[in-house]
């Protein structure tokens, strides 16, 4: 019993020394790496980056997060989606404002979309609400203007 210990003690050191190991090699790794650098590897490889082409000096907003917004009418349904949009890397003042603005972004696309008659959903022209959306969220914009929408999820659940 005693060796069995002995044993189990010295495989869990082992482990715990190879952690310690991998996490002091990728800080340094980290530490010395060049902060321009380009990814190491892409999830998803080359075909994502072609169906949602971001450019290369942009961030992607998503703090609007999912929304779910009851829709005007019978039968009654809720549509589900959520919104992105690239924006400036660079750009600090303008990422704070979209930070400062994410009540109103949820406000205008829960606006929009409860106020359409059902059978509008029905047969939604996504690229219709999105310059809808666009236009809306740009007038209130102060710092920047967002060139493209993204909508996520979009589903109509009755």
């Amino acid at each position: 019993m005693k060796q069995t210990l002995l044993v189990l003690y010295r495989i869990m050191a082992a482990l715990i020394l190879a952690l310690v190991v991998v996490l002091i090699t990728g800080s340094l790794y980290a530490l010395f790496r060049s902060p321009d650098s380009g990814p190491l590897f892409r999830i998803g490889g080359e075909e994502q980056d072609r169906r949602n082409p971001v450019p290369e000096a942009a961030n992607v907003f998503s703090g609007i997060g999912r929304l779910r917004i009851p829709l005007a009418g019978k039968p009654a349904a809720t549509i589900i989606l959520s919104i992105s949009f690239p924006y400036p890397a660079d750009d600090r003042p303008f990422a704070e404002e979209l930070a400062s603005r994410i009540g109103d972004f949820r406000s205008i696309a829960s606006l929009y979309f409860a106020s359409l008659p059902p059978d509008k959903i029905a047969n939604l022209d996504a690229d219709a609400a999105k310059a809808e959306i666009l236009q809306r969220y740009n007038a209130l914009l102060r710092l920047g203007r967002i060139e493209t929408l993204y909508f996520g999820d979009l589903m109509v659940v009755d």
